[in-house]
């Protein structure tokens, strides 16, 4: 199983950095890599919340449809999908630090596909891409906790998740 581990301290309380992060619908205002969000399932965003996301890889526009497998509310949420015959499986913990929160987000996948099977010579370049997208992804979030509250787009707006 291939993977990877992103850490980042944000400079904001735990319960609202869950909130930013776990807030899908205001996703594509905030994280730069994603073009569009469609929410597949009705009410607060939980355990078996599914959603399509769109956004462009590898030069072109790929959309994957995504559930959220495990939620505990400020504390950790973890989100699933299959693409390109493969299992990926990304989990987001969020850890009071000092002043502020320690956000940690590993993904790891696994091939299904026979196809997946016998090309995971070359998961090393796909998880690479996936990496640097997970990274610009959680580098936009903390932008937008860290920004002063006068510059967020949708201040005083109360998030979905």
């Amino acid at each position: 199983m291939a993977g990877f581990t992103i850490s980042r301290t944000v400079s904001a309380p735990r319960e609202r950095v869950f909130q930013v992060f776990s807030d899908l619908e205001s996703a594509p205002e905030r994280i730069t890599g994603i073009q569009r969000v469609e929410l597949l399932s009705p009410g607060p965003v939980r355990a078996g919340t599914r959603w399509r996301e769109t956004r462009v890889m590898f030069n072109r526009e790929c959309t994957e449809e995504l559930e959220i497998t495990r939620f505990e509310p400020d504390r950790s949420y973890t989100a699933e999908c299959e693409s390109c015959g493969a299992r990926f499986v990304s989990t987001f913990e969020f850890a009071e630090h000092d002043a502020g929160t320690a956000v940690t987000v590993t993904v790891h996948t696994a091939p299904v596909s026979l196809v997946a099977k016998l090309l995971s010579p070359l998961t090393g370049l796909m998880m690479s891409s996936c990496r640097k997208a997970m990274e610009q992804d959680v580098d936009d979030l903390v932008r937008f906790l860290e920004a002063p509250a006068d510059s967020e787009p949708d201040a005083g707006h109360a998030a979905s998740g």
